[in-house]
């Protein structure tokens, strides 16, 4: 599998160019509950609409998180907050969140995933229990995001295959099926194109035709994605970073999506039915550098 060549300025042809805006169209951005209050305005970033996934870290409170989605809502933005399995501790907590969020910030949509703690505090292990739990169905939610893992998951799959992911994918392909809402993968964040073109390719062929939001990190130092990615359990295409790395007159430098998010939208342009359907952003570098740098590459190219 050939790596990015980092020595090279990706295709910056018109073709390219507008590929890459058609891609960026539409696209998100997470935030988290105290990194939201830091900012003044959302509107001085994001597109009015937009959506803003709302991270639900372990310790946040739930006061905060809906708070946050209020105050995004009110201001014209599209709030999606993370229902993380192994922080619920039942159904009635469940049904109580779902609650506040519509009744205070109007919300109907939501990411379900596992959550980042190793072990469960209650009665939900894992998105599909708290979706098969039914309580988003009866508040009416029309929207269920749930996680996709382009490269593994070892936290799913310790023996570093597939099997266990795969299987909750085809799990997760049957509930879109049987259910009225709007169901999509989103992914954790990636650095090279060719493993996720090769999963999205592969999920089709398996029947899994559930929309795919591919994860990116915003601008960041590089430093700072590596620490990332090894939390987050990136898998192989951490090595660009690490090639990046040996150059040490790149170290100052913020590393970009750009390569990446291009050789994507080119081959989407080229292949219609490629399941890649939006960006969601993860502004591991800062909101501001994340939402400057994905509107700046979201125009269309001028004429010249």
């Amino acid at each position: 599998m050939a790596l990015i060549d980092f020595r090279r300025r990706p295709d910056a042809s018109p073709s390219a160019q507008s590929a890459l805006s058609n891609l960026l169209n539409d696209f998100s951005v997470e935030v988290m509950p105290r990194t939201a209050a830091k900012i003044d305005d959302f509107s001085t970033l994001l597109p009015a609409g937009t959506r803003v996934y709302i991270a639900h870290i372990d310790g946040t409170p739930i006061e905060d998180m809906v708070a946050t989605a209020a105050r995004l809502a009110h201001a014209g933005f599209n709030p999606m907050p993370h229902f993380p399995a192994r922080l619920i501790p039942d159904a009635a907590t469940l049904a109580d969140w779902i609650a506040r969020y519509q009744g205070e910030a109007g919300v109907h949509q939501a990411l379900v995933l596992a959550g980042g703690v190793s072990a469960p505090t209650g009665a939900f292990d894992n998105s599909m229990q708290l979706l098969d739990s039914g309580e988003f169905d009866r508040a009416g939610f029309t929207r269920l995001h749930v996680a996709g893992h382009p490269e593994g998951n070892r936290d799913i799959d310790p023996d570093g295959s597939d099997r266990a992911v795969m299987d909750a994918l085809r799990w997760k392909q049957d509930f879109k099926s049987r259910t009225d809402a709007a169901v999509a993968l989103v992914t954790q964040f990636c650095f090279e194109p060719e493993p996720v073109i090769a999963w999205a390719d592969r999920l089709g062929a398996e029947g899994i035709d559930m929309p795919i939001h591919i994860g990116v990190a915003g601008p960041a130092k590089l430093q700072t994605l590596i620490r990332f990615s090894v939390a987050c359990g990136v898998g192989p295409s951490l090595r660009v970073l690490q090639r990046r790395a040996r150059d040490v007159t790149r170290l100052v430098r913020p590393f970009e999506p750009l390569e990446m998010l291009r050789a994507l939208a080119v081959h989407k342009s080229s292949n219609p039915d490629f399941a890649i359907d939006r960006v969601h952003f993860f502004p591991l570098g800062g909101i501001t550098a994340a939402t400057d740098w994905a509107q700046a590459h979201s125009k269309p190219q001028e004429p010249s």
